[in-house]
């Protein structure tokens, strides 16, 4: 296929990251950085110098289990900073010094049990942490027990049953009190959520019932507990429309911009705090584009620090660290001089055996963004990424969740098919994050309505503008975004001309059956009740997988792993089944023992090998002219 720019076309081998990097924390003193690399050979801590100088690897067995993306959770450093206390692939907590003594293990959990957000007291007498999300413990965090006090009854559960998930303790500068956050099913965390707190000091009676947050109420969703040095709670918290940082429940910086993505997992650390208390770094997401900023708390002056977008912030000393990635830059960790801004890169997933891998120039670009009207009145939002000149047609990229967004990150698919000659097109419909609380929540009961009508809408008006037309058009999804893209495809048959889902929702009911606890009740939200009848009917109209008439006027490839545990993947087999027989084309590939998201190399390079050649043989491959773009708005 003929490419007229500068760029090369991408090979598949270059989209797939030497390393992961997670949970970049700097040390009491500001002068080094710990962090979890995982690559081939597993996952270990890496310790290097502020200035990226004195690398070296800490003697964790076994091996710790790493949260992914810009989640976390894994691991803190112990009160005397002279070693670690981490969540191991047993998903036991374990103890592990700098000076290379073998590991220890201070809890001793149920087989396939997992702890989360270990968090140690001031005196290092102490952990705290989370037991499959739905309990609290405190445990004993002295590799020599025995001088533990008998009144200590360790460990011991600290919650009482009153939330159906917990998550992310933290322990006040005194030692004396945790705090954790909390919701209740059929709630998911960015509905109603809420800060439960408990005594450390004195022995659990079974009447010391744990205290809530000052901002209790239905509707506000909050996150990231944590003490401030005097002691107050700080979070982040939507009660002004938007996740804001708060104290106590108040907004310290009230802003139309979110601090903070939803709560999918534990151990997001979207802000830090100085030691003094005097500032707050934290992240702004402004309608997909990050920035990380500092807040001086008494002037409430706000400065840029970098752009991107950053994740895992630690501040300790004059330096703060963080996860930084942007359209254009391959996810690293760096380190901020907070005096005087300059940054120091002190890992990267680019770096391998041999180096760092470069990406020339042009082959990563960055965005443009699109605001558009509803035909109810409503502000939509999507970002365009211009496919190399001239163009073959238009991929729409539907995020998953659907409770969640694709910012503005390092996102090597998105360059490979530009670099084909795709325009990309990636819609926030409403229910997607970063657009504020009621932005997010207009998804409610609506699922399989409004991201439908919201995508068409954008695929419609990038027909119109030329980005693509409807004999080139691919619209591509995994999971709910799958579920959306079929459901767009059924809605609007002869809209695209293929469609590429890996494991999507195809039967809404049959998932609130069997999907993970996690997300077992989230229909209830994005639907309503099983038992209700309207919600009932409205999950069997809106499924995939009862669409199959509609369906089978458009070529469609699956993509599934056969242990999924969240969306079981004979709904994949299923529809299937019913498509071929109301004369449809659908391709559906099982790959053996990959789950909720592909994690094997060659399950990674055998997708952007189908998804090519079904593409070559459902969409035509002559190009035409488009206009690259700036901020629209239509």
């Amino acid at each position: 296929m003929p490419n007229t720019d500068q760029s090369p076309i991408i090979d598949a081998h270059d989209c797939l990251n030497r390393c992961e990097l997670s949970e970049p924390t700097i040390n009491a003193d500001g002068s080094e950085v710990v962090f979890i690399q995982t690559d081939s050979n597993g996952a270990r801590f890496v310790r290097v110098a502020v200035d990226g100088s004195d690398r070296s690897q800490i003697d964790a067995d076994p091996q710790p289990r790493p949260g992914r993306g810009l989640g976390g959770g894994c691991w803190c450093f112990n009160a005397a900073g002279t070693g670690l206390l981490y969540v191991s692939v047993d998903g036991n907590v374990w103890s592990v010094a700098f000076d290379g003594l073998p590991s220890v293990r201070l809890t001793n959990l149920a087989a396939g049990s997992a702890a989360s957000g270990p968090a140690s007291s001031p005196d290092g007498r102490l952990v705290v942490y989370v037991v499959d999300q739905s309990e609290v413990w405190v445990a004993s965090a002295q590799v020599d027990q025995s001088t533990n006090s008998p009144e200590d009854r360790l460990p011991r559960r600290l919650d009482h049953g009153t939330a159906d998930f917990v998550l992310d303790p933290a322990i006040n500068p005194a030692g004396s009190e945790a705090v954790w956050m909390a919701w209740n099913m059929p709630s998911m965390p960015w509905d109603s959520s809420r800060i439960e707190r408990a005594l450390l000091t004195s022995v659990s009676t079974g009447n010391d019932q744990p205290r809530s947050s000052p901002d209790q109420h239905p509707d506000v969703s909050i996150q990231q507990p944590r003490f401030s040095a005097s002691g107050t709670v700080l979070a982040v918290c939507d009660r002004s429309g938007w996740l804001n940082i708060s104290e106590e429940g108040h907004a310290l910086l009230a802003e139309p911009i979110e601090h903070a993505g939803p709560t999918w997992g534990p151990g997001q650390r979207s802000y830090a705090v100085s030691a003094d208390g005097s500032g707050i770094a934290f992240t702004r997401n402004v309608v997909g584009f990050g920035r990380l900023c500092v807040l001086d708390v008494d002037s409430g002056i706000v400065r840029d620090l970098g752009r991107g977008v950053h994740g895992q912030v630690s501040w300790r000393g004059g330096f703060i660290a963080a996860l930084r990635t942007g359209a254009v830059t391959p996810t690293q960790i760096v380190v901020y001089n907070v005096e005087t801004g300059a940054r120091t890169i002190v890992a990267s997933t680019s770096d391998g055996p041999t180096g760092r891998h470069q990406w020339p120039a042009g082959q990563l670009v960055e965005p443009y963004p699109v605001t558009r009207l509803a035909g109810d009145g409503a502000t939509l939002h999507a970002r365009v990424y211009p496919a190399n000149e001239p163009a073959r047609g238009l991929m729409c990229w539907i995020h998953g969740g659907p409770t969640d967004q694709w910012q503005v990150t390092h996102i090597p698919r998105i360059a490979y098919w530009r670099s084909r000659g795709w325009n990309v097109l990636v819609v926030d419909h409403r229910g997607s994050t970063g657009h504020g609380r009621g932005y997010q929540q207009a998804m409610r009961g609506q699922w399989g309505v409004l991201d439908v009508s919201d995508t068409i809408d954008f695929i419609e008006w990038a027909h119109l503008t030329g980005l693509g037309t409807m004999a080139t058009t691919v619209i591509i999804g995994g999971s709910a975004g799958g579920f959306t893209a079929l459901c767009s495809a059924a809605t609007r048959p002869g809209l695209v001309a293929a469609v590429v889902a890996s494991y999507p929702v195809c039967d809404i009911a049959d998932l609130g059956q069997r999907s993970h606890r996690f997300e077992r009740h989230y229909n209830d939200t994005l639907v309503g009740p099983v038992s209700d009848q309207s919600s009932a009917t409205a999950m069997h109209d809106r499924s995939p997988i009862n669409l199959a008439r509609q369906l089978a006027h458009t070529p469609i490839l699956i993509m599934h792993g056969s242990a999924d545990p969240v969306v079981p993947v004979d709904q994949s087999v299923r529809l299937a089944d019913r498509i071929r027989s109301a004369g449809g084309s659908i391709d559906v590939h099982v790959y053996d023992g990959e789950g909720h998201g592909f994690r094997q190399r060659e399950t990674q390079l055998d997708e952007y090998r189908r998804i090519g050649a079904f593409i070559d043989l459902h969409v035509p491959s002559q190009r035409f002219p488009t206009e690259t773009g700036s901020a629209t708005t239509v």
